[in-house]
């Protein structure tokens, strides 16, 4: 380690035009006091400007924290990322075409770093065939000026006769990431971290680059005096220190108090996780959870599908199975929204190359996943909306090899008044966006690929159940209190098939009261 230094020195060390990667994970592990620095330092003088940024998931709180500090028209001239859902005004300046822009599945990113840290030539890989990241689709290209006067960033091969994505690697000038402790060596502890995301690898790619890299900490403590167990980066690949102000190294963007029961230092009983009203969130993780089968690994998405957690914490089956989050979290209760990524009471903590290494390769058993766009052929959009991109993030890893994948979440969108009375659902006022599309505007999930590969897609809603079929989606279950013709196939852009065994779902997933064990292990029972 060259020295401890303040952020703002730290950013003085970035060049014009350099490349830099930059870690984190939604809320958690954000090197806020370098990302301000840089924001002030490019305010005051206009520099660093032209920056190229490599990144995985979008990092931040939906406001200016985190990456969108960032989101200055000149300071960025091209983003590689897989999600910036949580960056509105970088978001913004995608669309607006004020930089570059290249949307690569999360798994695609962290192996690509590892790539350019073993001075690899490139990166081959099949996650992405056949959705927009094929170059004969989109290509990767987020916006139109990307589209326009981008170079390619992808390449169609064949490797033993099967096709495959390649990217060229490139060195890394710059990396920002951030740690809990430092040592006087320069050693850095995750140790309060909730999540070890992608921290070495972007480590490791700028260290062998000969590029700088520079670590963000709560603190510096004696030479010595960290447990090696905890250290994930030695200080041999560590060029400077920056000590974090408190406010600018929380744990995670939704609490300023650290949480010990997101890193393993306590558990707390589940008990004390808060149940969710009986609302559509709660009716989609409920019919979800049932498809649940004991001593399998399961990965949960953002947003309605973290209710199949909370259900499972309800129902006290958690044990049963075990969760997953792309972070590289095991176990436990993960959590939703800003905080998904953590888990309450984790079992285990890969790094995120890691378990989506296993996902690549088809180690999950089941995934649920959110419900965007979906059209009659089984393709769904999670990634772009009305010329807007979001990004895939860890979606396509995590669907292209997985058996089983569910797709959940309201059957429409926009403002709606949906309730649950008497063991019914009463739809007073429906959602005047429709979900269900005669074609997707982008392709994050292709339904035709998905039957080649032999995989079991389901959709649930709080209303509908759909099975993925050789002919296209077919209508299976429906909520008590909807009537088909009007709340269902009058809501669609197209017709589905209809079963012949068409039912209505189970009326106890419409009650107040806990459903007990048994209810979501009944098929195995008759086994």
């Amino acid at each position: 380690m060259r020295g401890i230094i303040s952020a703002e020195e730290a950013v003085n060390m970035i060049p014009d035009g350099a490349r830099i990667a930059v870690g984190g994970f939604l809320g958690f592990g954000c090197s806020e006091e370098i990302l301000k620095a840089i924001r002030q330092r490019y305010d005051d003088a206009g520099h660093p400007k032209d920056l190229t940024l490599v990144k995985g998931v979008s990092i931040g709180d939906k406001g200016e924290r985190g990456v969108n500090r960032l989101a200055a028209e000149g300071l960025l001239k091209c983003v590689i990322c897989s999600h910036f859902g949580l960056e509105p005004e970088i978001a913004k300046m995608a669309a607006d075409n004020k930089f570059f822009l290249y949307m690569l599945p999360l798994g695609t990113i962290t192996d690509w770093l590892r790539a350019v840290a073993s001075h690899s030539p490139g990166l081959m890989t099949y996650v992405g065939l056949g959705t927009f990241v094929d170059p004969r689709i989109e290509g990767a290209k987020g916006n139109e000026l990307t589209k326009e006067k981008g170079g390619d960033i992808v390449k169609l091969m064949e490797v033993n006769g099967k096709e495959c994505l390649y990217y060229d690697t490139a060195p890394l000038d710059v990396c920002v990431i951030r740690g809990t402790y430092a040592d006087e060596d320069g050693n850095i502890s995750l140790s309060k971290e909730a999540i070890h995301g992608d921290q070495f690898e972007i480590a490791a790619a700028a260290y062998n680059s000969g590029g700088t890299v520079i670590v963000q900490v709560e603190k510096i403590v004696k030479r010595g005096s960290l447990d090696p167990r905890d250290v994930k980066i030695h200080g041999f690949m560590v060029d400077y220190v920056v000590v974090a102000k408190p406010e600018n190294h929380p744990q995670t963007f939704t609490s300023d108090v650290y949480r010990p029961e997101l890193t393993g230092d306590i558990k707390v009983p589940l008990e004390s996780v808060e149940k969710m009203p009986l609302q559509e969130r709660k009716i989609c993780g409920r019919r979800a959870a049932l498809e649940l089968k004991r001593n399998t690994l399961v990965n949960l998405g953002i947003g309605m599908p973290d209710a199949v957690a909370s259900v499972a914490a309800e129902e006290g089956i958690s044990s049963e199975f075990t969760l997953s989050i792309e972070s590289g979290v095991l176990g436990g209760v993960p959590l939703g929204g800003l905080a998904l990524g953590g888990s309450v009471n984790p079992e285990a903590f890969y790094k995120m190359s890691d378990i989506l290494n296993l996902y690549d390769g088809g180690g999950l058993d089941m995934a649920v996943l959110g419900l965007a766009e979906i059209d009659e052929m089984g393709n769904l959009n999670v990634s772009k909306f009305h010329g807007k991109v979001m990004g895939p993030g860890g979606f396509i890893d995590i669907t292209q090899q997985t058996p089983f994948v569910i797709f959940t979440g309201t059957f429409t969108a926009g403002k709606s008044d949906i309730r649950v009375e008497n063991g019914k659902l009463n739809i007073v006022r429906d959602g005047s966006v429709l979900k269900f599309k005669k074609q997707v505007e982008q392709i994050t999930f292709s339904g035709p690929m998905s039957r080649k590969r032999g995989q079991k897609v389901m959709v649930i809603t709080e209303r509908a159940v759909f099975l993925l079929t050789e002919q296209g989606l077919m209508l299976t279950e429906y909520a008590p209190g909807v009537d088909v013709e009007k709340d269902i196939l009058g809501k669609m852009e197209f017709r589905p098939l209809i079963s012949e065994g068409l039912k209505e779902m189970d009326s106890a997933l419409f009650m107040e009261h806990p459903l007990g064990k048994d209810f979501f292990f009944q098929e195995e029972g008759k086994e």
